[in-house]
């Protein structure tokens, strides 16, 4: 389910629930050096940045945003130098999150070094407190945290549930969706033309906003039933719908854009098309992107992944796609 439009502080304008990846992946260290005592410890973060092996200094603005929005929770940044390193298993900045993948990562990387500051917090607190602080780098970088389905933003029926952090989904969960697959293909793995950031802001004064944001509520609502009763026409139903949703709320805001390219389309319609051949229970979801995830039960893999390769992947960027499935969210190394 989708999250798009958010408040002021990185509050959702809508609850949103995920899956986490198994294989898609940020690997983030963060080396840190106290300052002196003698040193000035200044107004400034003190950190260099190196991405896949590369010193990149057109990403330090966004890790700098990050600090100051967190410091007043982490007040010790400013004592510290750091060199922060980072890479990913997918390709960053085509719409598959992977901000929410690397501000999940960095957020748990402070938090470590926080809890060597104060050895006596609690799993659940430093769980909870680097949601926290992940979601102040990326929205949905809260729901990146833990796994393997992950609920964000106030709703009224999900115990627990909070605009403030991600929390793992309280309720039954069908053994249906246990071992979901993900087959992500890379339709375009270049930087996309509009980011995340600017399209959430474009639902302020959008027309159809409201209405949006009520589908949401309701649409969580009947996942509750879908995911204790594994019912998985349902679920078909509102993954895609949600998806499309998605990018109606882009092609219709004020400016317009839109983020699909032809072979999202034309993979769509063969999804459609296999789907009602064979009454297999696949679907696609999308993400702020061109690029297309297949959604499908591990026990219909041998098929439908079949079907992938030989339908499918002439309309991905050199034949490229990701296998992944649902994961059990973040670990130290």
């Amino acid at each position: 389910m989708k999250y798009w439009g958010k408040k002021e502080n990185q509050i959702p304008a809508n609850p949103s629930i995920s899956f986490t990846l198994d294989n898609c992946k940020t690997i983030t260290s963060l080396e840190f050096t106290r300052k002196k005592d003698c040193e000035k410890k200044g107004d400034l973060f003190d950190f260099e940045f190196y991405f896949e092996g590369k010193k990149k200094e057109d990403f330090k603005p966004k890790i700098y945003t990050f600090f100051e929005r967190i410091e007043k929770y982490c007040p010790y940044l400013k004592e510290y130098q750091f060199t922060i390193t980072s890479e990913n298993s997918f390709p960053h900045s085509s719409g598959i999150a992977s901000s929410a993948s690397g501000m999940s990562a960095l957020a748990l990387c402070v938090m470590s070094l926080e809890k060597q500051l104060a050895p006596s917090i609690s799993e659940d607190y430093f769980l909870k407190k680097a949601s926290f602080l992940a979601r102040l780098g990326s929205g949905s970088a809260c729901r990146s945290v833990q796994g393997n389905l992950v609920v964000w933003g106030d709703h009224a029926e999900i115990v627990g549930s909070s605009n403030l952090y991600g929390v793992e989904y309280p309720n039954e969960v069908h053994e249906v969706f246990e071992n979901y697959q993900d087959t992500i293909l890379l339709v375009d793995k270049g930087e996309k033309k509009v980011s995340s950031s600017v399209g959430h802001n474009l639902m302020h004064n959008h027309p159809f906003a409201e209405e949006r944001f009520t589908q949401a509520h309701k649409n969580l609502t009947t996942l509750k039933d879908v995911f204790k009763s594994g019912d998985l026409n349902k679920f078909i139903e509102i993954v895609e719908s949600e998806a499309l949703t998605l990018h109606a709320m882009m092609m219709s805001s004020n400016p317009y854009f839109i983020l699909m390219k032809p072979n999202t389309l034309e993979i769509i319609n063969k999804i459609w098309a296999f789907r009602e051949t064979t009454g297999l229970p696949v679907c696609f979801t999308l993400d702020a992107g061109a690029n297309v995830h297949v959604l499908y039960p591990k026990k219909y893999k041998t098929e439908i992944f079949q079907f992938i390769k030989n339908e499918l992947l002439a309309f991905c960027e050199k034949n490229q796609f990701i296998s992944d499935s649902v994961g059990l969210g973040s670990k130290k190394l």
